[in-house]
């Protein structure tokens, strides 16, 4: 969630630590921070709200230095404030930190700071144990002061750490939480992530878990937690930075939604030949090793958990393996029933979702095989994985998901194709089928993208309701989920999703004039159990939207409005069905005035537990 960027060099840190984090909006914050070491002492400045609060107060060009570490906050331990905003400082300001992540027990380190040393705190923040426990192992070495506190912490970090004593370094060290550095000519970097850094640098090192990092002006040197030098390969970055503009639409989300189709293709182009062979890049996957694996989980959170929803029902399907679907922030909390004969599936789009990663570690501890379905190259659930399957949807900037989660889907389905194909369960005619009716989903989203003016104009009809329904059957109802988190968490309206069969089991008690139901009812072999849904809802004065393939225009007739998905096999409806529920969300937030790229409370990249 919170972002790090750190610098050194020979001038201008502030300028390069501001633009990076800037970069790192993305990630959700509501402060930011800089502190530079200037005239012997660490100088911090540190504002709540947007970074260009910052800006304002750092204006001064007598407030610069060639090194420095910047933080954008997304508050845990302390509510948003200009004083529980990162970088945080010892008692002289003589150190300083960034932090992304919590430390645990850091109720317990405070008592025994205050109690032992007397020290005096200022914020409420776990954060800033850490500068005061880094400054009194300090005795002139950064690097080990920084090492002998983090043996006195718990938890999940990604630290950065100054000191005014050694205006020339860095130290960063690394827990559970990603820090990349960035290899420049003269100077270096520190970031949490890779956007940050690109403007300036295209070669990185990704810092692993428990690992420590000096960055010089000359040399960035990583230790292993014994202490010892690290020969880390240098990582070249070879995506463009300006896939991450605009590019004219009024909202990153409104862009990422317009760049499905492209998505789509682009994650079939780099797995499926032209003879129509599924092509997983060195994931080695043997007719007797899936025969071997008695269960497959599929672990996520948020959107990639509702592919994973998906992605249960094809697996089931087409390769004929038991699949369960699990929350990750549950999984590991439960005892699960795991072991060499598991294949478990990890689904992020960040590869640093903190609840997915540590759910990875706990089944890669018990004997699973590990495939990972990831968005981002290099990142943690990747690097840790035994296998791992790209999206290839590029940079996805809104916090709310929207083409990660469709070559999510598109993953799933080359997944238990390949699967399927290769136990011999799948017949050859059926898999020819299922494959192109995938190479011929990204004409058909193209063909709803048209459709954006008649969902803006629903989105204007509706934008007032409060409380929004979402119902579906068999894999309309996995949709359903998505459709209905991407509506509250942008539009900040009241919208909850259920099967639509269990409607009489409580649900529809909420039925009356003030709420509006989404009606998914794409499944052909369910639809006629959806028409009757439908009419109960109705029935009981509830506005409809209904959903439905091509052709189907009888739903006219029994809903308030009609939105259609081309004709296709209901194996395949999920990636079409949730583009007008994305439009519409959208639209409806648009209508409400919301901060639709960055809303509320959220983040890309959830970090912490």
């Amino acid at each position: 969630m919170c972002g790090i960027v750190g610098f050194v060099g020979e001038s201008h840190a502030k300028e390069r630590i501001v633009d990076g984090l800037k970069r790192l909006e993305y990630r959700g914050y509501d402060s930011a921070g800089i502190a530079l070491p200037i005239g012997g002492k660490i100088q911090i400045r540190k504002h709540v709200g947007e970074i260009r609060n910052l800006e304002q107060i750092i204006a001064d060009d007598n407030f610069d230095a060639p090194m420095g570490i910047g933080h954008t906050r997304w508050a845990t331990h302390g509510a948003p404030s200009d004083v529980n905003a990162h970088p945080h400082g010892n008692q002289d300001d003589s150190i300083a930190i960034v932090h992304n992540g919590i430390i645990e027990n850091y109720q317990e380190i405070r008592e025994w700071l205050a109690r032992e040393y007397g020290v005096q705190f200022k914020s409420e923040t776990d954060s800033e144990v850490i500068a005061h426990l880094i400054s009194i192992y300090y005795d002139g070495d950064l690097l080990s002061a920084v090492n002998k506190a983090v043996e006195d912490m718990r938890g999940a970090y990604a630290v950065c750490a100054i000191a005014a004593d050694e205006p020339d370094r860095i130290v960063a060290v690394r827990k559970d939480a990603p820090l990349v550095a960035g290899i420049g000519r003269g100077c270096n970097f520190i970031a949490s992530d890779i956007p940050a850094l690109l403007k300036y640098v295209r070669e990185v090192y990704f810092i692993e878990n428990n690992e420590t990092v000096v960055l010089t002006r000359d040399d960035i040197t990583i230790y292993n937690e014994k202490g010892n030098r690290v020969n880390r390969e240098v990582f070249h970055v070879s995506w463009d930075a300006d896939a991450a503009e605009k590019e004219g639409y009024d909202h990153f989300m409104i862009k990422e939604i317009h760049e499905q189709p492209k998505g789509i293709r682009e994650t079939l182009l780099r797995r499926v030949d032209e003879e129509g062979r599924i092509n997983l890049d060195g994931i080695a996957m043997t007719r007797e090793g899936l025969e071997s694996f008695n269960k497959v989980y599929i672990v996520a959170c948020g959107t990639a958990y509702h592919a994973g929803l998906v992605g249960k029902s094809v697996i089931e399907r087409l390769a004929k393996i038991p699949v369960e679907v699990d929350v990750a922030s549950e999984f590991r909390y439960r005892d699960p029933f795991v072991d060499e004969n598991t294949l478990f599936i990890a689904i992020s789009q960040s590869g640093e979702t903190l609840d997915t990663l540590a759910a990875l570690r706990e089944a890669k501890a018990k004997g699973a095989r590990i495939l990972s379905v990831v968005n981002v190259v290099g990142s943690s659930v990747a690097r840790e994985s035994d296998d791992v399957f790209y999206t290839w949807a590029g940079p996805e900037i809104a916090v709310a998901s929207t083409k990660a989660y469709t070559t999510q889907l598109i993953c799933m389905y080359l997944i238990a194709l390949y699967m399927g194909q290769t136990k011999g369960v799948l017949l050859q005619k059926e898999y020819d089928r299922i494959l192109n009716e995938l190479r011929a989903l990204p004409e058909k989203v193209e063909k709803i993208l048209t459709q954006e003016e008649q969902l803006a104009f629903l989105a204007k009809k509706y934008h007032h309701k409060e409380h929004v329904f979402f119902i579906g059957r068999g894999l309309d109802c996995g949709v359903s989920y998505e459709g209905s988190l991407k509506l509250k968490e942008i539009s900040y309206i009241h919208s909850f999703a259920i099967a639509a069969g269990e409607l009489k089991h409580g649900t529809i008690a909420l039925m009356d004039p003030d709420a509006l139901v989404v009606a998914l009812a794409t499944q052909d072999s369910l639809y006629e159990k959806m028409v009757s849904n439908i009419v109960e809802v109705t029935a009981r004065g509830a506005r409809v939207i209904g959903l439905a393939k091509d052709g189907r225009n009888e739903i006219e007739q029994i809903a308030d409005e009609a939105v259609y998905i081309p004709e296709c096999a209901d194996e395949v409806t999920p990636v079409l069905t949730v583009i007008p529920l994305q439009i519409f969300a959208y639209y409806v937030a648009k209508e409400r005035g919301c901060n639709i790229d960055k809303p509320k409370n959220l983040a890309k990249s959830v970090t912490v537990e």
